[in-house]
């Protein structure tokens, strides 16, 4: 996922998460954080040199001192040495890269994966996910992914079919939907599970910010390298921003009902961002997402500068209403309130893996309820983007959308036009 370089409405961004990847803030006090149990050594690789995986490599280290970096690989060499460089200035010897071990071009991720690492980092734009983790798990690493980790229903299919094996393996797998690492949202959400408003009946989500960064085209680049520079902007890479990033939402959402959307309706559109820098894809979407026993949701993302902000979950019960970030109020007028520690959930989420893989915590696979939020967001942009009610059987089992093709067919940068953008009663719906 990248770097969000402008301020939510949750007041504060990956770059602070980043900043102060060593440290938390809890009553006021800096104290240090709690590191996994044991001395025996971690390697870890990172596939993906950009900010995310620049930034996940830090709270790796953040959560035990016994992970040192130990490869990297990226498509590009500059975002290589501008993570080595990095990541020796803030770790110093635990960041044990040798040039031997620095991997480029598009087999990067099996010189990661070949280099005798523990654990790897999936960090490479989203429609490159499927493929890094199918080899990932053939290969026996425990990893940590990106959120989201597919962009297409035929990703999505693969990442099931991996998921599965992984947890045969016994492997551990961490994915960076952070929230469900934060120990605000797990005691509130354990309320709601035991009763605590009632049965659910509604919910909403949203991720309603001003716009992201965007690369704009150089003479020497060819379509490919740019729109891989420029991922976000570019369904076959990003899955769009209700994907991309709104996905955090919409997972919080099948967390709280225990469950995956049956059907979506929604609208969306592209009325701000129309630059060619931007690609092709949208900048606003609102999708109703129907879940068992009629539960309906409203989603909604915006990514509009000028534009108040709102990024959140609130749910509806029939005994009272609820932010499951830590609050609820039952109707008869009684609050309760989160006020526990918040550790930092990045590097909290490295704690809870690295507990795993360790065998001193709970067995951690993430890896299936991910890919369930991940296909629940491409739902409702297929909805979106061709106008029609769509179910969850067709994506899950008979929708031909298919960008992973182009993802493993991709062997050197070179021609490939820009999608067109979607046009919602005549986009068809595949």
């Amino acid at each position: 996922m990248q770097d969000e370089r402008k301020r939510t409405s949750e007041g504060c961004t990956r770059r602070d998460f980043i900043k102060f990847a060593l440290t938390t803030t809890v009553a006021g006090m800096t104290i240090p954080f709690a590191h996994a149990q044991g001395k025996e050594r971690l390697r870890v690789g990172v596939i993906a040199c950009g900010g995310r995986g620049t930034g996940a490599a830090l709270d790796a280290a953040a959560a035990d001192p016994a992970v040192e970096i130990y490869a990297l690989g990226d498509l590009f060499k500059d975002r290589v040495d501008g993570c080595l460089n990095h990541l020796k200035e803030r770790l110093k010897e635990r960041c044990n890269v040798t040039p031997e071990r620095c991997f480029t071009g598009f087999d990067n991720y099996k010189g990661v994966i070949e280099s005798g690492v523990d654990i790897v980092i999936l960090a490479a734009p989203p429609g490159f996910r499927p493929v890094h983790f199918r080899a990932a798990v053939e290969a026996g690493k425990h990893v940590f992914m990106e959120k989201p980790v597919a962009v297409c229903p035929a990703g999505a299919r693969v990442m099931l079919k991996y998921s599965e094996i992984s947890e045969q393996k016994k492997l551990t797998v961490v994915a960076g939907t952070q929230r469900r690492h934060d120990f605000g949202y797990r005691e509130t959400i354990q309320r709601l599970h035991d009763g605590a408003i009632g049965d659910i009946v509604a919910g909403y989500c949203y991720w309603n910010q001003g716009g992201l960064w965007a690369v704009e085209r150089r003479p020497e680049w060819t379509d490919a390298e740019w729109q891989i520079r420029n991922w976000l902007y570019f369904t076959w890479l990003s899955g769009d921003h209700i994907v991309e990033q709104h996905i955090h939402n919409i997972d919080i959402i099948n967390w709280v009902l225990k469950s995956h959307p049956e059907k979506a309706m929604g609208v969306g559109g592209r009325q701000a961002r129309t630059a060619p820098v931007y690609g092709h894809i949208y900048d606003h979407f609102a999708i109703e997402f129907e879940y068992p026993n009629g539960v309906r949701v409203l989603s909604m993302c915006r990514q509009i500068d000028g534009c108040p902000g709102r990024v959140t979950e609130y749910v509806v019960g029939t005994k009272g209403v609820s932010y499951p970030s830590g609050w609820f109020k039952n109707y008869d007028g009684q609050e309760w309130r989160y006020t526990g520690q918040r550790p930092n959930p990045y590097v909290q989420e490295w704690v809870h893996l690295i507990q795993s893989v360790r065998g001193t915590g709970p067995y951690v696979n993430e890896a299936r309820q991910v890919t369930e939020s991940t296909l629940a967001a491409i739902m409702g942009r297929m909805a979106a983007y061709t106008g029609q009610e769509v179910t969850w059987d067709f994506v899950l089992n008979r929708s031909r959308e298919n960008y992973l093709e182009r993802v493993e067919n991709l062997k050197e940068f070179g021609p490939m036009p820009v999608d067109p953008v979607a046009i919602p009663g005549k986009t068809r719906l595949i």
